[in-house]
Order: structure tokens, then C-alpha cells, then sequence
């Protein structure tokens, strides 16, 4: 296994309380940053981390800084620990995307963390303003899902993979597009434990919100490869990572695609920092030939450098 690897960061819906303790305990790299998250934000982001509630922990406003500043945390300790390891390319599913660009330098760390708090305070806002929910449908085409979203008055939210997508809108849209998902040829359609419609219209006052955000927001350009999720490609220029960063509150994450592509290039090995191991499992989806590592905790990191080294 050579020591080169596209770097895949957690999206909302990962976060588990404990995130980062014993990375904070063991490393004083990532203590240092969740210390000056806490500072930074006026609140102790660790404690709600390291001890909830999960009910707390939950929260958009709360889960996306966690995210974020957890998997920047990771990241840190594997330069580290691996000071050798090639970064071919970095890729984030939603909330991810932000912690992707802030890995390649599009922004430097505080600037990101002001982002992704008033990012995941809007997206509450509206989450409490409508009534969404959300479905994973597995084992449909994507036409027939696009039909399905159609018909039932809601949206396509994630391509994670061939055979598993995501639609969000309206509570009374999904409960439809569940009880009715067989007739369009969807093997298992499940209402999922979300507080509202991400990746949808129902989004748009958050977008408008990030908007402005964004608008006054100066970016750099990447120091390595980033996919952007809307479009599933490499973006590299500021006024389009501004762009599809807006734009991806209420639309489709590609995901699928964003992965696809660093798989074109040739690449091989794909690690993901953050907890829950969604991404590596989305990856044998995609492509059970590539070989996809994960970690959140220093366990999962020694398991790591070992693999990396042999």
C-alpha cells in the first residue's frame, strides 16, 4: 500500500458523543484545537463533544462545528504520525465539504469555523421553520427515484452510491415516497431520525442566508484537489467554491461522483477522518476494488499508520 490517499471528511449525521476525548487526552495538537474552538465560538464545543447529551450533540448548530473541528483535529495527527503520507486529494459528504476546503487551504481554520457555525445555525432555523424529514431508498435506479421525488413533491438530497439515495422534503412527500416506493421499483425505502430537510427547498432560507456569507468571504485557491458536491467535480476557483458551497444547501450531493473522480485519476487508497465509518462503507458501494481506511479515535489511528506502513 503506497503512501498516497485522497482524504475523506464526516458529514452531519456521524457525530457520536465522545467524538475526540481521547484525542484531546492523548495529543496536545488536538487538545490545542479544541480549546481554541471553545474560545473562538464562546461556548465549550469539547464538553458537548466528549459528554453530550446526544440530544445536544445532535443539534445542527452544534454537530456541524463538531465536525469540523474534529476532523481537522484528525488530520493533524496523521501528518504527524505520517509525515510522508501524499495527499492526492481531499472530499467531503455535505458538511464535510467545508472541512475538505479548510484541509486544502481554501480557508484557514478559524475562518472555516465561523463558516460552518452560522452555516449549521441557519440550517436549524430552518429545520424549526418547516416540517421535512427525509428517506434512504436502497436498491432503486436513479431514474426511478427521480420519478418517485417528482411524484411525491420532494428532492433528491444524496447520490451516496449506486443504489443508495436520499430524498428530502415535506413530512406528508416522504411518507408517501415510503409507502410507495415499491411500485417504482425501490427494494427498501426508510424514513430516517433527521430534525428536518436537508438538501432540499425547504433549505433555502439558510442558502440565502450562507449566501451573504459567503459573498464577503475571501478564498484561496486550493493547495490540493477538492470535489465539490453539487457537481461531483474538482472546483479550484474562488467565486465557484463560493458558488456550489451556496448551492449545496438545497441541492443534490453528489456524492458518488465526488468519488468517482479521484478514482478516474487513478488513485487507490481513500481515508476517512471522522467518526461512524459512513464514508468507508459508501466506498465499497462505489468500488470494492479501492482500499478505503477509517479512524475518529487514536485506536483508530495507530490502526491506520500500521496500515500505511506495511
Amino acid at each position: 500500500m503506497g503512501k498516497r490517499a485522497v482524504l475523506l471528511f464526516a458529514g452531519q449525521g456521524a457525530q457520536t458523543v465522545g467524538m475526540g476525548r481521547d484525542l484531546a487526552e492523548k495529543f496536545d495538537s488536538a487538545r490545542e484545537l479544541f480549546d481554541r474552538a471553545d474560545e473562538q465560538l464562546g461556548y465549550s464545543l469539547a464538553e458537548k463533544m466528549f459528554d453530550g447529551p446526544s440530544s445536544e450533540l445532535m443539534r445542527t448548530s452544534i454537530c456541524q462545528p463538531a465536525l469540523y473541528v474534529h476532523g481537522l483535529a484528525c488530520l493533524e495527527l496523521l501528518k504527524a504520525q505520517v509525515p510522508d503520507l501524499e495527499i492526492a486529494g481531499v472530499a467531503g459528504l455535505s458538511l464535510g465539504e467545508f472541512t475538505a476546503h479548510a484541509a486544502a487551504g481554501t480557508f484557514d481554520f478559524s475562518t472555516g469555523l465561523d463558516l460552518v457555525a452560522q452555516r449549521g445555525s441557519f440550517m436549524e432555523e430552518a429545520t424549526t421553520a418547516t416540517q421535512g424529514s427525509m428517506a434512504a431508498l436502497i436498491g432503486g435506479e436513479e431514474g426511478d427515484v427521480r420519478r418517485l421525488a417528482a411524484d411525491c413533491d420532494i428532492d433528491v438530497a444524496n447520490l451516496n452510491a449506486p443504489g443508495q439515495i436520499v430524498v428530502s422534503g415535506t413530512k406528508e412527500g416522504i411518507e408517501k415516497a415510503v409507502a410507495s416506493a415499491e411500485e417504482y421499483g425501490i427494494r427498501i425505502a426508510q424514513e430516517l431520525e433527521v430534525a428536518g430537510a436537508y438538501h432540499s427547498r425547504l433549505m433555502m432560507p439558510a442558502q440565502e442566508k450562507l449566501a451573504e456569507v459567503l459573498a464577503d468571504l475571501e478564498m484561496q485557491t486550493p493547495s490540493l484537489p477538492v470535489t465539490c458536491n453539487v457537481e461531483g467535480r474538482e472546483v479550484s476557483e474562488a467565486d465557484e467554491i463560493g458558488r456550489t458551497l451556496e448551492a449545496q444547501v438545497s441541492s443534490s450531493v453528489r456524492w458518488s461522483d465526488c468519488v468517482q473522480h479521484f478514482i478516474d485519476q487513478g488513485e487507490e487508497l481513500f481515508i476517512e477522518l471522522g467518526p461512524g465509518r459512513v464514508l468507508a462503507g459508501l466506498m465499497r458501494r462505489i468500488d470494492r476494488k479501492k482500499t478505503a481506511l477509517s479512524f475518529a479515535d487514536a485506536e483508530g489511528l495507530e490502526k491506520v499508520v500500521e496500515a500505511l506502513a506495511e
